[in-house]
C-alpha cells in the first residue's frame, strides 16, 4: 500500500465539499479517498480555532525558516492562560459553594 500526499488545494477542496454537503462518505467516494481520511481533515478544520485550510508546511517553512520555535513559543502562553482559567473557575466554584453553606 503506498503512501499518497496531498495538496493543500486538493484538501481544501475537499473539506468545502464535505462542509457543504454534510456526507463526508460521499465526498470521499467522488474524489476515491477513504472516508475517515475525510472525516479527519474535516474534524481538524473544525478543531483549528481559526478556521483556517490547512497550508502545507514545506511552503510555510520556506517562507518562515523558525515556523516550528515560533509556533511553540506561541503555544506557552495559551496554555499558562487556559490554567489560569481553570484556576479561576475552581476558585469562584469554591467561593458559591462556601456561601451558600455559610
Amino acid at each position: 500500500m503506498t503512501c499518497r500526499k496531498y495538496t493543500a488545494e486538493f484538501k481544501n477542496q475537499v473539506i468545502k465539499e464535505a462542509l457543504e454537503t454534510g456526507n463526508n462518505a460521499i465526498v470521499a467516494r467522488r474524489h476515491e479517498l477513504n472516508p475517515n481520511m475525510v472525516s479527519r481533515w474535516v474534524r481538524e478544520y473544525k478543531q483549528d480555532k481559526h478556521h483556517s485550510l490547512p497550508v502545507e508546511h514545506s511552503i510555510i517553512n520556506e517562507i518562515y525558516p523558525d515556523y516550528k520555535q515560533l509556533t511553540k513559543e506561541n503555544e506557552q502562553p495559551k496554555k499558562l492562560l487556559d490554567e489560569k482559567d481553570l484556576e479561576i473557575a475552581i476558585l469562584r466554584d469554591l467561593v458559591k459553594k462556601k456561601t451558600l453553606t455559610c
